[in-house]
């Protein structure tokens, strides 16, 4: 991932202000540290820090049309470059990079030509001519990109917080699927699907269908110049992106560059199940696996660079983004630069466990459609700022815009989880990829239950870090935490601790705003909470809070604290405490 930052009719063109413009592109430099690029049009600066993956010679930014009277910075990756080409044979392209089409796809198609992108992607466009600008964001967010508006009057566009927090005067989360226009001055929606509106599908469950867009969505992120792997947990979700990757690498650009054998990934605590399950899908596909050790310990020490990279105060992104933050590091110091990760499975097919709970196909859907709406703030952040911070890029391949057409058109009926029929969460995807003749998986890991990253890192990790915060927080300070806190107010020992820390780096009122808040159990959003009156009084984000559905489920006489006040006794324990069998689930 690479980072973009513009600062747009600020009214000072000076020499200090292209200094401090630098500066500020700095803050982003661990995101593309293979070059840096600086343009200037008046008092418009378009900065970028690069990631090569494609066409490294040539590729740098900013980019142009033929007359350099269009010029766009981006972070991203555009899957069909190819085929836009060739839908401007009159076109002239300076490079062999993937984003090269946008500045040419504006000057035939205006600014209607979003949605012709199949990618990932955040980009700004300047066009000199009228010094108007757009700037536009990829559907789901997979990207992340920030906006803010300075007193001078000027429109600042970063990737990172840091790139604008301090001088901006207000600033917020740019939205997915949109687009700014400064001749609008306003923001439009440019991804308008069909299970945006929420309602009910009704096409039928088509196994091979399903199976089929979703190995288009692997192949196509197969793209690449630079040496490239697959995260690997041994979950179902991580699992199936490695098994279509190995299938299919033979005979690709990237194969005759790099090898035919794929390199795998996985991270966890010593001695870890999961790690063994990762072993086992490696050893059956056929991979270069590679296995990173961390303890409790190096995951505490590591927490305030990850919240300073990650940008959150939520719970759950924090507990899951230490050991990816960790394992990215160790990736890019084989010299790997890019990885296909598993994001986005849970949110299209209701893989938490607490969709075990969903009253109806109804309120199962809508759920979903409330959690693929929220990836940016979530899975999507936490899976682009974990790597980016080593100069690593992840790839999401559930998270393909034709996958997700035909995964949210599907009957919700068919997704429904019943045990007594033997439908497990992600029935669907299971049974998509269940080939009797040709298996992609073995059977166990095909129908292996779901683990949330925090939970499947190993149950002594989360427990290690509640520990770690009742020791820096004390009862007193969470009785003032309405009053200290009053957005969002931390309502754990841990909550508290990042909240603090986050302040530290981030102490700006749009800053704090951009985290989202609200109760939640095992994930799910607010609304989903009324599905199971108990789950209102164990609001943990552990998928250990679903009683009778975890296999490892908290013992509900002996459910985790989840008020306020931390007992003494817990304190006074601490060196003591007996940790539980440990395990990991990177991206499963």
């Amino acid at each position: 991932m690479c980072g973009i930052l513009a600062v747009l009719g600020c009214s000072d063109d000076s020499q200090a202000k292209r200094v401090r413009v630098l500066e500020l592109s700095r803050r982003l430099k661990h995101r593309g540290p293979d070059w840096s690029g600086l343009y200037q049009h008046g008092d418009c600066f378009l900065a970028h820090q690069r990631l090569a993956i494609i066409d490294p010679a040539s590729g740098d930014q900013p980019l142009y049309n033929e007359d350099k009277s269009i010029v766009v910075t981006v972070n991203g990756e555009i899957y069909n470059h190819e085929e836009l080409r060739k839908r401007l044979p009159n076109h002239k392209f300076r490079t062999g990079s993937d984003c090269d089409v946008i500045a040419h796809l504006y000057e035939e198609y205006g600014e209607n030509f979003v949605d012709m992108l199949d990618g990932m992607f955040s980009f700004v466009l300047l066009d000199t001519r009228d010094n108007s600008f757009i700037v536009a964001r990829d559907a789901i967010g997979i990207t992340s990109l920030y906006i803010g508006w300075s007193l001078d009057g000027s429109v600042w566009i970063a990737s990172e917080l840091k790139g604008l927090n301090d001088d901006c005067e207000h600033f917020e989360s740019f939205p997915p699927g949109h687009l700014y226009s400064s001749k609008e001055g306003a923001l439009k929606r440019w991804y308008n699907p069909t299970w945006f509106s929420e309602a009910i599908p009704s096409a039928p469950y088509d196994p091979l269908a399903l199976r089929s867009a979703f190995e288009t969505a692997v192949i196509k992120r197969l793209m690449t110049d630079v040496p490239f792997g697959v995260l690997l947990s041994g979950g179902l979700d991580s699992s199936l992106v490695a098994s279509i990757t190995a299938r299919h690498l033979a005979g690709t650009k990237a194969a005759k560059q790099w090898g035919a054998q794929l390199h795998s990934f996985c991270v966890g605590l010593e001695g870890s199940p999961d790690l063994k399950a990762a072993k086992e899908v490696a050893d059956y596909l056929g991979t270069v696996h590679h296995e990173f050790h961390f303890t409790v310990q190096d995951g505490i020490d590591a927490i305030e660079d990850v919240i300073y990279h990650i940008e959150t105060y939520d719970v759950t992104t924090i507990r899951a983004s230490t050991p990816m933050f960790l394992m990215s590091r160790k990736i890019k110091s084989l010299g790997v630069k890019m990885v296909i990760s598993g994001e986005g499975s849970d949110e299209i097919f209701g893989g938490y466990l607490y969709f075990h709970k969903a009253p109806n196909k109804e309120e199962f859907h809508r759920e979903t459609c409330r959690k693929i709406k929220a990836l940016h703030q979530y899975d999507c952040l936490r899976a682009n700022k974990s790597t980016s911070a080593w100069g690593l890029e992840a790839r999401v391949p559930f998270l393909d815009k034709d996958f997700i057409n035909v995964a949210m058109a599907i009957d919700p009926e068919f997704k429904l989880i019943k045990k007594d029929q033997g439908r497990i969460e992600k029935w669907v995807l299971r049974k998509a990829f269940d080939d009797e003749e040709h298996p992609y998986l073995p059977k166990h890991i095909l129908y292996r239950q779901k683990e949330q990253f925090s939970d499947g890192v190993g149950y002594s990790w989360i427990d290690g870090l509640k520990s770690h915060a009742a020791l820096h927080v004390t009862d007193k300070m969470m009785l003032n935490a309405a009053r200290i806190f009053p957005h969002n107010t931390p309502t754990t020992k841990e909550a508290y601790y990042y909240r603090m820390i986050f302040e530290r780096f981030f102490p700006q009122n749009s800053a704090r705003n951009t985290v989202p808040g609200g109760p939640s159990v095992a994930c799910s959003t607010a609304t989903a909470v009324a599905w199971d009156a108990e789950w209102s009084k164990n609001l943990d984000p552990s998928g250990r809070a679903i009683f009778e559905v975890h296999q490892e489920a908290y013992d509900k006489q002996a459910a985790p604290v989840t008020s306020s006040i931390v007992p003494p006794e817990i304190i006074d324990n601490v060196p003591q405490m007996k940790v539980s069998t440990p395990g990991v689930a990177i991206l499963s």
